[in-house]
């Protein structure tokens, strides 16, 4: 049982919602490798600042005021780990959201306390 503070009381008993039972163990993997991804502030930062548009490199360290070879790091762990697209226009490359359910995310992250 859950307690007014969100703590599980002893006896209570443990239990997913019926949508989660039947995840592999892959499908949770692959969630957990999302959140270990967004897990570094710089991250986040950038997927909040992607939330509904496709953004060259240059404007994302120009904005963040983050040395150019920081956020290209960034932006490369994202991209290998499913979490941006990335498309080239002439000498440019702009990056995007794969999903845009990231930028809610954490959208409700960085709202909370």
């Amino acid at each position: 049982m859950i307690d007014g503070h969100g703590d599980i009381k002893p006896g209570g008993g443990f239990s997913m919602p019926s949508r989660d039972r039947g995840r592999t163990e892959m499908e949770l993997e692959e969630k957990a490798l999302l959140l270990r991804t967004l897990g570094h502030p710089v991250r986040l930062m950038i997927v909040a600042g992607l939330a509904g548009k496709c953004t060259c490199v240059k404007d994302i360290w120009e904005c963040l005021r983050l040395p150019q070879a920081v956020v290209s790091q960034h932006l490369k762990v994202m991209r290998k780990n499913g979490i941006l697209d990335a498309k080239r226009e002439g000498v440019r490359v702009c990056y995007s959201l794969k999903n845009e359910m990231l930028a809610e995310l954490v959208k409700v992250l960085l709202a909370g306390k």
